[in-house]
């Protein structure tokens, strides 16, 4: 498979890495009282870490430019648009996991702190072991872009379909190892109740963002890959996107209806990865990358634009969210579901972007 390799010191590994936790650090600083993030917060939180990951691609390209020329800058900002557009779909799902939860809104930022640890480590495993994988065994580019191209139509097909986070099968075995309150604590994950540890209500809500972030980290790696094989440019475009997400999430929020036909942007996003995959083990090859900035670009701001003038007439209130949650109580205002299997509590929304039955 014919990629930009070229060998990435492990020191820019480390600072790089290093320079990520810091951020994230500074997040959780800024964010430890676990107040309410409003619109104003969010957007200006959004657009810091926004700045962050463009500006990282410009300063990397400029000192790769002589040395390995302007493609090297160029695929880091492919990369980095294309799971930036997807990171909006996992905003679709957070969205519904904290509705059926009715996690209070003071907590929602704590869970997906920890919730984007994890995503960060996912990715780095699903990074390394994809880009080996399609180096030695030039046949899973087809599996891969396959992969892609049917997870783009269950995307755009898949709109109707419920999202039931109780039956996710990680929840379900959390529940079952580990003994869990059915109700919140307070901002804590586990409580102490005569002498033994006990998941609070809060944990398993992270279990189930961490388990739905799985399923977009294999999508949204894959089509990184399916741009270059560059482990360090693929990570560094997924980590400084995932970055944002938290903040993303707290913009977005009171606009997600917003947002009607977006998934069939993401779904032709999807399956033109797949197809860019499948072609470059083929005679002809690769496609440009100025090309697939202009594909991923276009299709981003009409599937935006599309959406915002078909529901210009709709309320951008938060998605079938609680409204004036009491956030200093231990339960959201339509309070947590009431028994441990929580099957009765059924979801506010019908959209699932991968078909599935959990997230």
């Amino acid at each position: 498979m014919n990629d930009l390799a070229f060998p990435v010191p492990l020191w820019v590994w480390a600072a790089v890495t290093l320079g990520i936790c810091v951020m994230l650090a500074v997040d959780l600083i800024a964010h430890r009282d676990n107040h309410v993030i409003g619109f104003r917060e969010a957007a200006i939180w959004s657009s810091i870490w926004i700045a962050v990951g463009l500006g990282f691609g410009f300063g990397f390209g400029l000192i790769l430019l002589a040395w390995q020329g302007g493609e090297v800058s160029s695929t880091y900002y492919a990369g980095y648009l294309i799971e930036k557009a997807l990171s909006i779909d996992n905003v679709f799902v957070f969205a519904l996991v904290f509705s059926f939860f009715a996690v209070p809104d003071a907590y929602q930022h704590k869970v997906l702190f920890w919730g984007v640890l994890g995503a960060l480590a996912a990715r780095l495993v699903f990074i390394f072991v994809g880009a080996e994988l399609l180096q030695v065994f030039f046949w899973t580019a087809y599996l891969f872009g396959a992969f892609l191209i049917w997870t783009g139509w269950k995307m755009a097909v898949s709109k109707d379909e419920e999202v039931h986070p109780d039956r996710n099968p990680v929840v379900r075995l959390v529940k079952k190892l580990i003994p869990t309150d059915p109700k919140f604590h307070g901002d804590s994950f586990f409580i102490r109740r005569n002498g033994k540890r006990i998941a609070t209500l809060l944990f398993v809500v992270l279990v189930a963002v961490e388990a739905t972030d799985l399923i977009f980290a294999i999508d949204s790696v894959a089509a990184v890959l399916a741009i270059t094989t560059n482990t360090f440019l693929v990570w560094t475009a997924n980590a400084f996107a995932v970055l944002g997400l938290r903040s993303l999430y707290f913009c977005l929020a009171g606009l997600l209806r917003r947002f009607a036909y977006l998934h069939y942007g993401l779904a032709v996003l999807l399956a033109f990865a797949g197809v860019k995959l499948i072609l470059s083990e083929t005679p002809a090859g690769k496609l440009p990358i100025p090309l697939t900035l202009g594909v991923i670009a276009v299709t981003i701001t009409v599937s935006i634009a599309w959406s915002l003038i078909a529901t210009r007439n709709q309320p951008t209130d938060r998605w079938e969210q609680p409204v004036g949650t009491d956030t200093g109580s231990t339960s959201g205002a339509h309070g947590p579901p009431a028994d441990d299997d929580l099957t009765h509590h059924q979801p506010h929304a019908d959209r699932s972007p991968h078909g599935k039955d959990s997230p």
